[in-house]
């Protein structure tokens, strides 16, 4: 009885050692070494811990498993053990606890301020929070502090059954489970709701393992009719680190993009906090457009004024966020930029000097103020030497023609543009 005993062990583990030849080693710690394996009557018998599990090897492994019985002349079944919700590991039974903490309080769709072109992501994300969807998953993309994951929050809390977690805990998490052997119990985890959030999935980017058990995630997800939120700071086909496949399942539902918030949304945030509309109305133009960065600003003036205990005006508000605020860009400051980014002389510029360098950097800086400011032509001409209507225009015609022909002009202007605004 020994003998056969040890004959069965030793055969068991040449089975496995074959299988795991033949796959991934990833995909054979995460699938298959879980597994409880048995030899019965010329029977390889394959027990997963749940219906998830005995699916998924069914479908993506059979066949390979079934090669690798046919070799030991045994036959193949695949079983699902009486578990639900743990999973055997060295005869210990071990279930899933998840060690995420989630404080997050609940938000209303009205602390999510819209502007116009906020308007269509906001009515998505309403849409799928109610549960009245055709389209998953929802995958929402923009810059950082643009509202993405206070978005994702307002649909957490207004939908029912959620699993929510960002992508680096959701790395953190998986690794952590298949380490403990609880993988299956994880998967189950994420796969029992009815909205499942992910905020942050570029985080998955370059995680092979990782990325494999989320794509199979999704599918699982959206094939039960599950609702799916991504949350990004780029848009499906600009994710780097995801394959093609990756990027086209993640862009097969509803792509809507973020935009940053504007000076109304700013204006809004910073009364919302409690300063004073004056103030409010001073700072919205001058704070970057960043969500966390208006906070940020938000916290520093309420934080001012219950320590001091009085209002915070616009001087004390000048001194107080010099290190946040950015500094008014005046056209003369402009003109004195450009001047020294071009080489010229300020003085020159506002000179009669006919140089052709000297009237090519006039002409740019001309076509820079009109495209940065809202400077009339009458205006720019004032800030190049009092140039009257006509001659503007003219210079602005002329860079015009350069430019279709110059690319490195072109380039040049535009850059000087953008660093105008």
């Amino acid at each position: 009885m020994q003998a056969v005993s040890v004959k069965q062990n030793t055969s068991i583990a040449t089975i496995k050692d074959m299988i795991a030849e033949r796959m991934d080693c990833a995909a054979f710690t995460s699938w298959i070494a879980p597994l409880k394996f048995e030899i019965s009557d010329k029977v390889l018998v394959l027990t997963a811990e749940n219906q998830f599990s005995l699916d998924y090897i069914s479908g993506v492994y059979g066949t390979l498993l079934k090669d690798v019985a046919a070799e030991f002349g045994l036959e193949l079944v695949i079983v699902r053990g009486n578990a639900v919700t743990s999973i055997a590991n060295d005869n210990n039974v071990q279930s899933y606890a998840p060690a995420i903490n989630d404080v997050c309080e609940s938000v209303a769709f009205d602390a999510f301020i819209p502007s116009e072109e906020n308007a269509f992501v906001l009515s998505a994300a309403k849409k799928i929070a109610s549960a009245a969807v055709s389209f998953s998953p929802l995958f929402i993309y923009g810059p950082a502090g643009c509202g993405k994951t206070l978005l994702a929050n307002c649909i957490k809390s207004e939908s029912k059954n959620v699993v929510m977690m960002t992508g680096g805990q959701f790395v953190s998490e998986l690794i952590r489970n298949l380490q403990k052997h609880t993988i299956f119990a994880f998967k189950d985890y994420c796969r029992n709701c009815d909205t499942f959030i992910l905020d942050d999935v570029q985080a998955l980017a370059g995680k092979r393992v990782v990325m494999d058990e989320f794509l199979q995630l999704v599918i699982e997800l959206r094939n039960a009719g599950k609702n799916i939120v991504l949350t990004s700071s780029a848009a499906p086909n600009n994710l780097t680190g995801f394959d093609r496949h990756a990027q086209s399942l993640l862009a097969s539902g509803l792509v809507a993009d973020i935009t940053a918030p504007n000076a109304m949304v700013k204006r809004t945030m910073l009364i919302r906090a409690g300063v004073k509309s004056d103030v409010a109305d001073a700072l919205a133009n001058r704070i970057a457009c960043d969500g966390h960065m208006v906070a940020g600003v938000a916290n520093k003036i309420k934080t001012y004024t219950e320590l001091m205990g009085c209002n915070v005006t616009l001087d004390t508000a000048e001194h107080l966020l010099s290190d946040t605020l950015e500094k008014f860009k005046t056209p003369i400051a402009m003109v004195k930029s450009i001047c020294e980014k071009l080489g010229v002389a300020y003085d020159a510029i506002c000179g009669s000097g006919r140089a052709r360098a000297l009237v090519l950097a006039r002409q740019i800086i001309m076509v820079v103020l009109k495209n940065s400011t809202r400077l009339s032509l009458s205006e720019i001409g004032q800030y190049v030497g009092n140039r009257d209507h006509a001659t503007v225009m003219y210079s602005i015609k002329q860079i015009e023609k350069l430019k279709e022909t110059d690319l490195v002009l072109s380039a040049q202007i535009s850059q000087l543009i953008a660093e105008c605004k």
